[in-house]
């Protein structure tokens, strides 16, 4: 029986020193994300694509030792205020989506990060334990992610 995945959502916000749009630009270019995020080893638009709707990205990744490959499709682009995109499990269908959120405050930007599990796949984990510790980790991921790209933010602009 597939476990419910319908409680495993996280959102974190950082305030990072660029506009919208530059910030949306840097997020929705998915090679950047490996400059940021602890799990992130690469990322890359499929030949020919970009930052727009249908799109489809490669990646790579790792965690506890692990490292494996995922396939993701965009599905939102609007430029300095939403980007976000799902990632294929096992089957071929979606079962987590990303969403990046930009909103101006004072001189930069409150950035958000969603995660949401939309279906199960076995790849994710076989217990709801197995979620749980799934769900832990990603926010973990997040936070650093969001830390990372704050201070890079202030180093670059």
């Amino acid at each position: 029986m597939p476990l419910d995945v319908t409680r495993h959502h996280l959102t974190r916000r950082a305030w990072v020193p660029l506009s919208p749009a530059r910030a949306y630009d840097l997020l929705s270019e998915v090679s950047h994300i490996s400059r940021w995020s602890p799990n992130a080893v690469r990322a890359a638009y499929d030949e020919g694509a970009g930052p727009h709707a249908g799109a489809w990205f490669h990646g790579r990744n790792r965690r506890d030792g692990a490292e494996w490959d995922s396939r993701s499709q965009v599905q939102v682009t609007q430029p300095g205020r939403e980007f976000a995109y799902t990632v294929l499990g096992s089957e071929g269908s979606p079962v987590v989506r990303w969403t990046w959120t930009f909103t101006p405050y004072a001189t930069g930007t409150a950035l958000t990060q969603s995660w949401q599990l939309l279906a199960y796949d076995p790849v994710l984990g076989t217990t709801p334990q197995d979620l749980d510790t799934l769900r832990e980790a990603t926010a973990d991921s997040m936070e650093s992610t969001l830390t990372a790209l704050s201070a890079w933010a202030s180093a670059h602009g």
